[in-house]
């Protein structure tokens, strides 16, 4: 039951509430959240941190130095948890506040009447008393009572599991006064229910109750909560850092016992077998996941396209097909009147919104004015509000513009006559005035036009459409008669001519379309408009038009086999009926496609849910659309897609980056921490510098290396292989090399400053500085795969200099301040020796990575 309270409210139907009202009832209310909706909680994301691997090491670290007597070593340690910890905490937060902007961006969207116009707005901004607008394959957003509609049925299955639809009846809103209302499920009532679904027709209703004052939200249904799934990406990471956990308990194992038998100390053994668990760790890999991937999904939605689902960020740089809508992707979804046709003279607009008046011939002005007068006065239809607007620009102050005209009857639509008629009662004449208009080939049947001259229509037609314009007949009759004819077909219609009306194509889709070729990304367009009509948008926006088109009705003539083959050769498909996009999307599947597909209605639901990665409109898509892709499209801009394709590929290229870090620099924290114990030399490291370098890695791994630009070939490639993992073996060993590259010159930095006479803290203190040192040139290398060297360091990225500042600095106060020379166990070494250390890591590791972009170059070649 809802409240008596809330039908006392008197809103204006025809005005709505104001956006100042609405601001107050948001204000006083709550959002039209459910119970559902609720981030993870910073209780939740704190305990998820302290149960990484890396935290129990450093406390099993610390709790031995108390027991050893270490203070000074045990408090750096158990303090560092707590910064390790508030560093992840914090990088978890900011990305658990971009997928909470995305649940609010992913919520039911709902069209409503504020201020007096129609706006389209986030569900959870939809307040009681607002007044929306409902339509076939819309989520309704609140519980309502509705005042207005035509055929409206609803799906309420998800309230009463019942899954045949409901018929709901509109009651007058000055009769809607009652203190109960039915319960969901019920047949011929006017309220309608957050959650449940219109199947059929259309209708406006006014809000009574929202969030958890609805009926779903009284039984805690859970309802449209954005599921963070789990993306190949972070499965084999997942499965990568188990792996490697696993190998190394054997190997910390053996090195502690291996430490207290041969120097017959069991806890410092157990302290180098920790630090070597530390070493070996990659704690960094899932935590460069969660950041890339959440963060990415945020970057994508500033680029007008909302992330559903985490897995289709990676997917998006293995896409090799975009199957795409005409109407509203490539082209702007804003009708203007191109041409207005009287028998062989055409008047062609040259001001392409026809906004201008110009020498607009007294020929052409019958047509303009029946075009008017059929449509609405109000229009919400694009064409009628194109027409509308050309007709008072052109023909204002002409005896054509009829305000005083009354509507008497108005005969819509139908599937079996695509024709509407409008009835009109002229003050100063006693007979009807009826104005038509329709699909040529309706008009010509309402007409009972003659073969020869529907031909000659037909032509005209064929002409307009295949400049890529939309065609609609015009008709005008006169009727005496006080009642009106039960049809239209009643009437004694005289043709009158044809209106052509144009979809621009976006200004972004043509050079949209030339990044997709150059990226090896195949767009196909698929259409229900004319051969003609797709064919001339085709040509405009660069896809290949020279080999035809394949119509819904061709595609039923042939079998898959057939279908792959023209695929091969076609990229426009039209007169294509929702349903069969799914076909399409199974059979570029089933040849190796890796397909990205755009929908907007209920039909297209199967197939946005079969692709790879279905992309809904989020403009003008309907909310069952929406919740079956993984994309949804917030501006309807094909540009936009492309957009999230480059950062798709420029996620996974970043990710790559920071794995192939990860591995370089962990190869030689690990061997300074083993082969120490196996030679029987002094201990090179230890915890405290374990937790340095954690410090060091962790942000340049998931602040650094995410916010790298693009490479400078990133949408010049081909796709890569969906298949292809993240760590595959070229990968990995080019991480090997460059991490074994750097340990040998660290062993040989320690030998030599032994050698050279320097104690053993000095000789420690070196090493750890060519350490540092080296991990920074490991930065500046793996920034760019593709740039010179030199070039790459004139990439902006402020965070990467903060990363490289902070760490110097620490590593100049850890050598020179007499409280961290303790704690690291540090002797500050001679300056020469620290210059000419510096100087030998940066030109060995330099000259290596010229090497290494010549052979890369050589590669590509």
């Amino acid at each position: 039951m809802i409240d008596g309270e809330f039908m006392s409210d008197r809103i204006d139907t025809l005005t709505g509430l104001t956006s100042a009202e609405a601001q107050q009832r948001l204000q006083a209310e709550g959002w039209n959240d459910l119970p559902s909706a609720k981030p993870r909680s910073l209780i939740a994301i704190a305990w998820a941190v302290l149960r990484e691997p890396m935290f129990i090491l450093l406390i099993s670290c610390g709790s031995i130095y108390l027991i050893l007597g270490n203070k000074e070593d045990a408090y750096i340690l158990l303090g560092s948890v707590i910064i390790i910890m508030t560093m992840s905490f914090m990088q978890e937060r900011k990305s658990e506040r971009a997928l909470e902007a995305l649940r609010d961006l992913s919520s039911p969207r709902a069209l409503v009447l504020r201020d007096s116009e129609q706006k389209r707005i986030p569900g959870r901004d939809v307040v009681r008393g607002d007044i929306i607008f409902l339509a076939e394959g819309d989520r309704i957003p609140a519980d309502a009572v509705l005042f207005a509609g035509q055929n409206l049925t609803i799906d309420e299955s998800l309230l009463t599991g019942e899954s045949v639809p409901v018929r709901k009846l509109a009651k007058a809103e000055a009769t809607a006064e009652t203190s109960e209302v039915a319960s969901p499920g019920g047949e011929d009532t006017p309220f309608v229910y957050s959650g449940s679904m219109v199947v059929q027709g259309t209708g406006k209703a006014r809000v009574l109750t929202t969030g958890e004052k609805t009926a779903i939200g009284r039984i805690g249904k859970a309802l449209f909560s954005l599921e963070v799934e789990s993306s190949h990406l972070q499965s084999e990471t997942a499965h990568a850092v188990k792996v490697v956990a696993l190998s190394s308990i054997i190997l910390v194992i053996l090195l502690a016992v291996w430490y207290a038998v041969t120097r017959g100390d069991w806890l410092n053994g157990i302290l180098a077998g920790l630090t070597l668990a530390m070493g070996l760790l990659p704690a960094e890999l899932p935590l460069i996941l969660t950041i890339f991937l959440g963060l990415g999904a945020w970057r994508i939605a500033k680029k007008q396209v909302l992330t559903r689902r985490i897995s289709a960020i990676e997917m998006l740089g293995a896409a090799t097909v975009l199957c795409v809508d005409k109407t509203g992707t490539l082209t702007q979804n804003r009708m203007t009147v191109a041409q207005v046709i009287v028998n062989d003279a055409v008047h062609a607009f040259k001001d392409v919104a026809g906004l201008m008046p110009e020498n607009f011939a007294e020929t052409f002005h019958e047509t303009l004015e029946f075009s008017m007068l059929s449509s609405h006065r109000d229009p919400f239809d694009p064409m009628e509000k194109a027409i509308q607007e050309t007709g008072h620009a052109v023909l204002a102050g002409t005896e054509h513009i009829h305000g005083s005209w009354t509507l008497i009857e108005e005969y819509p639509l139908a599937p079996e006559l695509l024709a509407m008629s409008r009835v009109w009662q002229s003050p100063d004449r006693v007979d009807y005035v009826i104005a038509a208009k329709g699909a040529p080939e309706a008009i010509i049947d309402l007409c009972h036009i003659k073969t020869e001259q529907a031909q000659r229509i037909g032509a005209q037609v064929n002409r307009a459409a295949e400049q890529g314009l939309r065609v609609l007949a015009v008709a005008k009759a006169a009727f005496r008669q006080h009642d009106l004819p039960a049809i239209q077909h009643d009437f004694d219609f005289r043709f009158v001519g044809l209106i052509a009306l144009a979809d621009p194509l976006r200004p972004t889709a043509p050079q949209a379309i030339k990044e997709c070729l150059a990226a090896g990304i195949r767009v196909i367009m698929i259409t229900g408009d004319y051969p003609a009509t797709a064919l001339s948008i085709a040509s405009q926006s660069g896809l290949d038009s020279s080999s035809s088109v394949v119509t819904g009705a061709d595609m039923e003539t042939l079998d898959d086999i057939q279908l792959q083959q023209r695929l091969k050769q076609v990229s426009v498909f039209c007169r294509v009926q929702p349903e069969q996009k799914l076909r399409l999307v199974t059979v570029l599947k089933q040849v190796g496609e890796i397909v990205a597909m755009t929908g907007d209605g209920v039909n297209d639901a199967p197939a946005l849910k079969a692709a790879h990665i279905g992309i809904a409109m989020g403009g003008r898509g309907t909310d069952v659309a929406r919740e079956s892709a993984a994309l949804v499209l917030l501006d309807d801009d094909f540009s936009s897609i492309v957009a999230a394709a480059r950062l798709g590929r420029r996620i996974v290229d970043n990710i790559r980056k920071a794995v192939v870090f990860v591995v370089a620099a962990h190869i030689p924290i690990a061997g300074l921490s083993m082969l120490p114990v196996m030679m029987g030399w002094p201990l090179i490291l230890l915890p405290v510098h374990i937790v340095f370098f954690e410090l060091m890695i962790d942000p340049t791994c998931s602040i650094v290396f995410e916010a790298e630009p693009e490479e400078s070939d990133v949408m010049r490639r081909p796709p890569r292989q969906a298949e292809e993992k993240i760590f595959d073996r070229k990968l990995l060993m080019l991480g090997l090399r460059q991490g074994v590259i750097l340990l040998s010159v660290l062993l040989g930095v320690y030998l030599l400053a032994q050698g050279a006479g320097l104690d053993v803290e000095q000789a420690r203190a070196l090493t750890f500085s060519a350490m540092i040192v080296g991990d920074i040139w490991l930065i500046f290398i793996n920034r760019s795969w593709t740039l010179p060297f030199h070039a790459s360091l004139k990439l902006p990225n402020p965070a990467l200099w903060w990363v490289v500042g902070c760490a110097l600095t620490m590593l100049g106060l850890a050598l020179y301040l007499p409280f961290l020379n303790t704690l690291f166990h540090f002797r500050a070494p001679p300056i020469g020796y620290l210059v000419l250390t510096i100087a030998a890591v940066s030109g060995t590791l330099l000259l290596i990575a010229s090497v290494t972009k010549i052979r890369t170059k050589n590669e590509k070649r």
